[in-house]
């Protein structure tokens, strides 16, 4: 963890946050006066370190410079550093001046050593939660889809990148609406600067105001800081406006008067603050609805309704969950350290029927669902969650490519039930084992492969063996490595390959089955 930099010309001060940080198991470093930590810094950059502070903590008045031309200086060079100002009372005019310079908190002196360390921990928390908000956003890809529909989204992404024109987003729950917020940004003017994200419905009614525009010092209880609100930390960026159809309708009121004239109040304040943020909107509501309901401020509605993106839900591109499952599960594997799994033709065949209610939100979920729930490297039919097994029963009857229907081949209960019609792909399975492998005869039956093992497994455990997991499976697996060697002509590597294994894999099952 990067350490925490203590600004202070009083021994005694950085002493006791030292101690008290490192209790917490905080790094820090210290420094006398602002020079020491402009020049600290200046070091970093010429080595091409990016290991400076985690969060900075300053006197406003020490010999050799003030904090709050610290404050500046480090905000230039390191924009979204949080900064703590300590300052005595007769200081505090000036603390909350510097809040306008981007101070993350004000800390007075005399302060309390637990209320302190408390403090600073917010902070890394915060810092904490922009780095990692920044690592997604530079790792991200960027959003796929090949299906007309997102094309369409791609392009009005491209047309709308060198305008600052309010946006609408609609489109259901876990469709992405927040993604293509992030790329409306990340392709605008406003790139370099801050992308704020709020959700409207997540917040409740009494904090929503604050949340928004901000609060002064005891404008409420327990309100014992100025605390800027959304607007002004968009300054220069984006504003997201996430789920605006749940906003209440006294705060459209005062949000409506922001996006005509650009000035706000922060609660309890008297001085009008200028907002300068492009706002982005969202909503799975019908808005036209709203209006008529009463519940939605008719020319709010237009004044976000400036340009509209719809974005098409999951089930209307399905051609997209095959490019996407892949994306989602090789993100899970990096996020969990794992090896990234493999997912089957005929698995994929399956969760493309799924209607998907929760949309690419519940893609994802499932992905991380199977990356860590599915016994095997190759993720085949039977292991998809529940609800996507059970909401297309008939989806076996797909004709597919020889390896999917290969891969298709587990023993399932289920599988047998549901599914009586004879396949010619699978006749291969059909076919007598190597003899040193059977234990009861094996009798074709017209009614598929899954009949055929759901007898042969009644069989061996109607004489009561104990070993009819082992005897079948490898009977199972001699005769699936045998038809991909005859297919690929006896070559290890390419049947692998077909078979969704390693080589490695191959060559010892070849060795443990005995099919030298």
């Amino acid at each position: 963890m990067k350490p925490i930099w203590i600004v202070d010309d009083d021994q005694s001060i950085r002493f006791v946050l030292e101690k008290a940080l490192l209790r917490e198991d905080l790094p820090t470093r210290s420094f006398t006066n602002p020079r020491e930590v402009l020049a600290a810094l200046a070091e970093l950059s010429d080595a091409g370190d990016d290991e400076g502070p985690q969060i900075l903590v300053s006197d406003i008045r020490m010999p050799g410079g003030s904090g709050l031309e610290l404050l500046e200086k480090v905000k230039q060079k390191l924009p979204g550093l949080p900064v703590i100002i300590m300052t005595a009372f007769s200081d505090l005019d000036s603390a909350v001046s510097a809040f306008q310079g981007g101070a993350f908190e004000y800390l007075p002196k005399p302060f309390d050593l637990p209320k302190a360390v408390e403090l600073i921990r917010r902070a890394v928390e915060e810092s904490q939660r922009e780095e990692v908000a920044e690592e997604r956003m530079a790792a991200a890809p960027e959003m796929l889809g090949q299906a007309p529909a997102m094309q369409d989204v791609f392009r009005a992404i491209g047309r709308l990148s060198q305008s600052n024109v309010t946006v609408m987003i609609t489109g259901e729950s876990g469709s992405g609406k927040e993604l293509v917020a992030k790329a409306l940004h990340k392709h605008s003017s406003r790139a370099n600067g801050p992308f704020i994200a709020i959700n409207t419905a997540a917040i409740p009614k009494d904090l929503l105001e604050s949340e928004l525009f901000g609060h002064e010092r005891g404008a409420f209880t327990g309100a014992q800081t100025m605390r800027r609100g959304r607007f002004e930390q968009a300054e220069g960026g984006t504003l997201f406006l996430d789920e605006i159809g749940d906003m209440p309708f006294d705060l459209q009121t005062r949000l409506l008067r922001v996006l005509s004239d650009g000035h706000f109040y922060r609660v309890g304040g008297h001085n009008a603050i200028k907002a300068n943020p492009r706002v982005i909107a969202a909503t799975h509501q019908d808005l036209e609805q709203r209006v008529k309901e009463g519940v939605f401020r008719e020319d709010l509605y237009h004044r976000l309704n400036v340009i509209r993106l719809r974005l098409p839900a999951l089930r209307e591109r399905r051609e997209d969950v095959f490019a996407l499952t892949r994306h989602f599960l090789q993100q899970s594997a990096k996020q969990l350290g794992v090896e990234p799994k493999r997912i089957s033709d005929a698995a994929l065949q399956q969760l493309s029927k799924f209607g998907f209610p929760g949309n690419v939100r519940q893609l994802e979920n499932i992905c991380h669902w199977l990356t860590v729930m599915a016994p095997a490297q190759v993720i085949e039919t039977k292991d998809l969650p529940p609800e996507v097994l059970g909401a297309t029963p008939e989806a076996a009857k797909t004709v597919l490519p020889i390896e999917a229907a290969v891969a298709q081949a587990t023993p399932s209960r289920t599988a047998a039930v549901e599914r009586h019609e004879p396949n010619p792909l699978l006749e291969p399975f059909k076919a007598a084992p190597a003899p040193e492998l059977m234990s009861v005869a094996h009798v074709a039956s017209p009614h598929g492969w899954e009949a055929d093992l759901e007898a042969e497994a009644q069989a061996l455990l109607a004489t009561g063996s104990t070993d009819v997991w082992d005897v079948l499976s490898r009977r199972f697996e001699s005769k699936l490595i045998q038809t991909a060697l005859q297919s690929t002509r006896g070559r290890r590597i390419e049947a692998a390959q077909k078979l969704g294994i390693g080589r490695n894999t191959i060559t010892r099952k070849i060795q443990e089955l005995n099919l030298e």
